[in-house]
């Protein structure tokens, strides 16, 4: 008699030990050791000794370092203000400069720091270190969009199981109303606490709004339409994907030039990327890279227009389509979620 259930209890757990290791896989992968990574820095002028010093900062940082020249330091403002530099090294006998855009990554301001601290060490004058960026007054590192990504994420993956459980008995158009209904919800808490609450957002707050929405609701379509297909499985799968993968790789914590290949690939087309990439954009560097990582959130946005598309085509083709019952739909909105 304990036996069927003990199995059940086992089936059951299988999913959060899985998500165990996938988190454990996932965040130590990404964030157990930051190194640079093709680190793009620049040493401003044009004189040999400044060609000399680039040169050998090449040969010594390796695939470490991306070490380039510019000829001015309104060039390699420009160039951080386009975030096409993670820093630049303005050289002086007395007091030479460091530029960078803590805005864009504090933690890569710091990576940043290092190298050229150790620079001005070797020459035995202080080193200034300027921010091209100004942070809002409520997020003086720069880091609250990323959060503000957790929170956004954790309020719109929850809801699939809730949507997919308890309301599988309705048709898809109903199914996908509610999630853009929920999705709504979610971008408006989000943009309260990012805006007259925390002060995170300090401008443009209706435009993060709207990238919060067209996020939240990529996430609610894309597992609405998993759900038809995976059923009690879709909470693994949506952690996977919008958390496991997602948050390592959106530059919240370590910017791509602080983390493997493998990251920094998902960096350039996984939606959360876009949206802390597309908010940073908007909010501290004048738009630079807004249009693209725009483009991310609508392309998860019509892959789960897609999904939806597609599950509702398997459903009207089923046969016999048999209803979860309750027991399933309670234990499956009851599935853990965490960060």
């Amino acid at each position: 008699m304990a036996s069927p259930q003990i199995r059940h209890v086992a089936v059951h757990l299988l999913t959060p030990l899985l998500m165990c290791l996938g988190m454990g896989l996932a965040y130590l992968g990404a964030f157990h050791q930051p190194e640079p990574n093709h680190l793009a820095v620049a040493v401003v002028g044009d004189s040999p000794q400044v060609k000399v010093l680039a040169q050998t900062l090449k040969d010594k940082g390796g695939n470490a370092l991306d070490v380039i020249t510019v000829p001015t330091r309104d060039d390699a403002v420009n160039q951080l203000r386009h975030r096409d530099l993670a820093g630049a090294y303005v050289p002086d006998a007395q007091h030479p400069e460091l530029l960078v855009a803590k805005a864009g990554s504090d933690t890569t301001a710091m990576a940043v720091e290092l190298v050229f601290d150790q620079v001005a060490t070797n020459q035995g004058v202080p080193l200034t270190t300027t921010d091209v960026t100004t942070p809002s007054s409520g997020d003086p590192t720069a880091q609250g969009i990323f959060f503000l990504l957790v929170a956004l994420s954790i309020g719109s993956y929850g809801s699939v199981a809730a949507i997919g459980a308890a309301g599988a008995g309705l048709s898809m158009r109903i199914r996908a109303l509610i999630g853009l209904v929920t999705s709504l919800a979610v971008s408006l808490i989000g943009a309260a606490l990012a805006g007259p609450i925390f002060h995170v957002v300090g401008h443009d707050l209706a435009a993060v709004w709207a990238m919060g929405w067209l996020y939240s609701a990529g996430i609610i379509f894309v597992g609405i339409g998993l759900h038809t297909f995976l059923k009690r499985w879709t909470t693994l799968v949506m952690m996977v994907l919008f958390v496991m993968l997602n948050f390592t790789s959106s530059g919240g914590v370590y910017s791509p030039w602080l983390q493997n290949d493998f990251f920094g690939t998902l960096h350039r087309f996984w939606n959360g990327a876009g949206f802390v990439e597309g908010a940073r954009g908007l909010l501290y560097f004048d738009g630079a890279g807004f249009g693209s990582r725009l483009a991310a959130l609508f392309a998860w946005f019509a892959a789960g227009v897609a999904l939806m598309m597609i599950a509702a085509l398997a459903e009207k083709r089923a046969a016999a389509k048999e209803l979860e019952s309750p027991v399933e739909a309670e234990a499956e909105m009851e599935e853990t979620v965490g960060v």
